[in-house]
């Protein structure tokens, strides 16, 4: 049991990523700090490794590691509480080390533990001096002070390490994703595009008349499938590839019309009304007319998709405080865990997967992006049942 601990406690060490790393200048300072606090020659940071022991902060000392097995601090591992040792020439245990009996001839050693949050002794925050010398309960307690303000420094910097990691993976990761996404177009689109084209010749020739039940629906789902590969495109659009608009005035009711009509296919077999509620006025705004179009279709369309049969989606234009267009539903609504997430990439909820609802997880991200090009933003509410979409303009 006990080297099942050592290893925990060894992986834990490294995990720090300190070790035969250029000294922090925060723990050089501590080591200052404590030389000075203590009247001492010596001050140093110590991380106990396997064999050795490595100065991760040093005052006094040339070297920067030492043997663990003339080592003084590894000696609070195994007990996890303070060493004081007051004249070590004259200590049955440390008096035969060579950095006793030679360079640089330690005398007084004060070490209290350093132990991590998840209760890993990493070593310890020590002083020595080439002469004896005593603690007290009162230094003793600011000797286990500056031993968890190391502790801290160095937790501080594997949090920092471990975010860098992070960010490095999640970049590996959306580049992955992006090459896979760019493949898998590729691949798709190509053919399907020529069939396409090939059931166009079929269709105008004569002597296939006989054959247009068949090849109409082919023809039709091929055209579903390269509508969903430009979905896949649009939807993983590298985040540093700016939006081209196309701005033009219109009025935002032709915008919110145009999309419901887009989506009157999908409501009309589900059973769902999809009301348009009339324009109190005139409003124009200067947009890119087909990507708003899109932004609010997918809006319409999940309203349509999340609403049982019989329900009910309104769609308005809004005036003031600034422009606006509301989609407003009586579905099943979104459970308040999954709303800081329903604007990511491929993220499907709970009601999606039990529900089987159509789609890939895309719809609302497209959405949004369209609504930050034009300055606007998407914004969520959901109490129990029900759900609306504001898209909100500048």
């Amino acid at each position: 049991m006990r080297d099942v601990d050592e290893e925990a406690r060894l992986s834990a060490l490294h995990s720090y990523g300190v070790l035969d790393a250029p000294r922090p200048k925060a723990l050089d300072e501590l080591t200052e700090l404590g030389v000075s606090v203590f009247d001492t020659t010596m001050s140093t940071v110590t991380l106990v490794d396997r064999d050795r022991q490595w100065f991760a902060g040093k005052t006094g000392l040339a070297a920067d590691e030492t043997p663990r097995a003339i080592s003084f601090c590894a000696e609070t591992i195994p007990t996890r509480r303070t060493l004081v040792v007051c004249d070590a020439r004259a200590d049955a245990h440390f008096r035969d080390y060579p950095n006793v009996t030679g360079d640089p001839y330690i005398r007084f050693y004060a070490g209290a533990p350093l132990i991590d949050d998840d209760g890993h002794v990493l070593g310890t925050f020590c002083v020595k001096d080439d002469r004896p010398g005593d603690l007290g309960p009162r230094r003793q307690e600011a000797l286990e002070t500056l031993a968890r303000q190391a502790t801290g420094h160095l937790s501080l910097m594997r949090s920092r390490l471990m975010l860098a990691e992070l960010g490095d993976e999640l970049a590996r990761a959306t580049q992955r994703e992006e090459d896979l996404v760019a493949t898998i177009s590729h691949e798709l689109r190509t053919p399907v595009t020529a069939i396409q084209g090939y059931l166009e010749l079929l269709a105008e020739d004569e002597r296939l008349a006989g054959y247009t039940r068949l090849v109409e629906p082919i023809y039709r789902n091929g055209r579903r499938l390269v509508g969903m590969v430009d979905h896949l495109l649009t939807g993983t659009r590298p985040a540093d590839a700016p939006l081209l608009l196309h701005r033009s005035p219109v009025e935002l009711h032709m915008v919110l019309t145009a999309a419901v009509q887009a989506g009157s296919a999908l409501a009309e077999p589900r059973g769902v009304e999809v009301v348009v509620e009339p324009p109190t006025g005139a409003c124009v705004v200067s947009v890119d007319i087909a990507r708003l179009t899109q932004a609010v279709q997918q809006l319409v369309r999940n309203a349509i998709l999340f609403t049982p049969a019989g329900g009910k989606v309104t769609v308005r234009a809004v005036h003031a405080p600034n422009p606006a267009v509301e989609v407003s539903d009586t579905g099943v609504g979104i459970p308040p865990d999954e709303l800081p997430y329903v604007f990511q990439r491929f993220f499907r909820g709970r009601h999606a997967r039990r529900q089987a609802v159509p789609g890939v997880g895309l719809g609302l991200h497209i959405a949004q992006e369209a609504a930050a090009a034009h300055g606007g933003r998407i914004t969520l509410s959901s109490a129990g049942a029900g759900t609306t979409a504001r898209l909100s303009l500048p």
